[in-house]
């Protein structure tokens, strides 16, 4: 089968989205599929770009000087729609579009498929409402979330209007957002998304097309092949891994001021980086808190510190969908700490610990159970090394390929 992916976070970034797409596309061509991936970026050189196209990878018309934050922007979809007529007219005779995100690269995929009348699969990775209110300032949210909502209007039909409420869009920005994210989940013939409770929010607000559930895998290649359980005594610092972007978002100023209220010794490396990083650099210096910033590294880099650390933490709340952190310390046999009750989903029962809820305070009382009793971290790692191989890509991808074969023959 021919497969085009459509995504505006792909390109010069790193991330769960990232992260998804490539496990996926490498899982699909060793089943023996055709994978094309279309993606905003960065200005490439003739070689870089060579090189990419050489891997199916393709950079769709993308704006030189307008950055949506460290992310490239596409030029408007129409565009795009001219330039994959014109540049790549094979793609009118693939089996199926599968779009990722709901920006100018995702809508022209869309778009196109309708009007060629292929197959369209959209994947509903994050929510939007969040990002808008975690990464804009307090006074230019409805401005930002009215504009985005409009442009997204003028190439996508909205049908259904989102109103404020007292669930998750409780502000106007917020219910503009549900509005954008509702209608392009609704614009395809098929919607998928990595987490169930994600799902059931998105039906909340009017997502009406069939939707599945699939969730993120890791990539066989890359995954650890020697994972031993963990195990901490108290008599040592307690080695915490952060690896997920350094923003507003993942709350990591939260975590930290966290770590002042601890009673135990510890460690904290931070990988990844993101708008918040220098804050939270100035914050662990101002404070004198354990912890060492290494900014965004290689994969391999990554790997190997999850694998020496006693346990990852995630302290996004009401945020995050499916989020491949937890996927990744899955695969090391590493515990985690969490504070959003919906990210019980993604990890088995006993490998994890649920703080009370998502303030500092809190965090700081399920760290401090640790220093208390050390030896759940080996109870914990032992639960994630039982279940670690369920993560796999190549465990999971054959329900994606059947999601494609079913809606190919509907």
């Amino acid at each position: 089968m021919k497969i085009a992916i459509f995504s505006d976070c792909y390109l010069d970034l790193t991330g769960g989205i990232v992260s998804s797409i490539n496990a996926q596309k490498s899982a699909l061509e060793n089943l023996g599929h055709t994978v094309y991936i279309f993606s905003t970026a960065f200005p490439k050189t003739t070689d870089e770009t060579r090189k990419l196209a050489k891997n199916n990878i393709f950079v769709v018309p993308s704006c030189r000087l307008l950055f949506r934050g460290l992310t490239p922007v596409s030029r408007r979809p129409r565009m795009i729609e001219r330039w994959l007529t014109r540049e790549h007219p094979e793609i009118r005779e693939f089996d199926v579009f599968y779009v990722h995100y709901e920006s100018g690269c995702s809508i022209a995929g869309l778009r196109l498929a309708k009007k060629w009348r292929i197959p369209s699969v959209q994947v509903m990775h994050g929510r939007e409402d969040m990002g808008v209110t975690s990464l804009v300032p307090k006074g230019l949210r409805t401005v930002v979330a009215t504009f985005l909502n409009w442009f997204h209007s003028w190439y996508l039909p909205h049908p259904i209007k989102v109103k404020r409420d007292n669930y998750l869009a409780d502000t106007v920005a917020k219910a503009k957002m549900w509005t954008m994210m509702v209608n392009h989940a609704n614009y395809a013939d098929y919607v998928i998304t990595p987490s169930k409770h994600f799902r059931k929010k998105l039906i909340h607000y009017g997502v009406k097309k069939d939707f599945l559930v699939f969730p993120n895998g890791y990539p066989d290649t890359k995954f650890p092949k020697q994972a031993s359980v963990k195990v901490y005594n108290n008599n040592e610092p307690l080695k915490i891994i952060w690896h997920a972007r350094v923003s507003g978002e993942k709350r990591i100023l939260v975590l930290l001021e966290a770590l002042r209220l601890v009673k135990g010794s510890y460690k904290l490396e931070i990988y990844g980086g993101g708008g918040d990083l220098k804050k939270a650099q100035k914050y662990a210096k101002k404070y004198r808190l354990n912890a060492t910033f290494y900014g965004n590294t290689s994969f391999e880099t990554v790997k190997k510190a999850i694998l020496g650390a006693h346990l990852g933490v995630l302290v996004s709340y009401n945020f995050d969908n499916y989020p491949m952190t937890l996927v990744e310390d899955e695969a090391a046999g590493v515990p985690v700490l969490i504070c959003d009750p919906d990210m019980q989903e993604i990890v088995p029962r006993g490998s994890y610990l649920l703080s009370k809820d998502e303030t500092a305070p809190e965090i700081a009382n399920a760290l401090n159970k640790i220093f208390e009793q050390p030896e759940q971290i080996e109870a914990m790692s032992k639960v994630m090394i039982k279940h670690r191989d369920e993560v796999l890509i190549s465990r999971r991808i054959k329900l994606l390929e059947q999601i494609f074969n079913d809606i190919i023959k509907k």
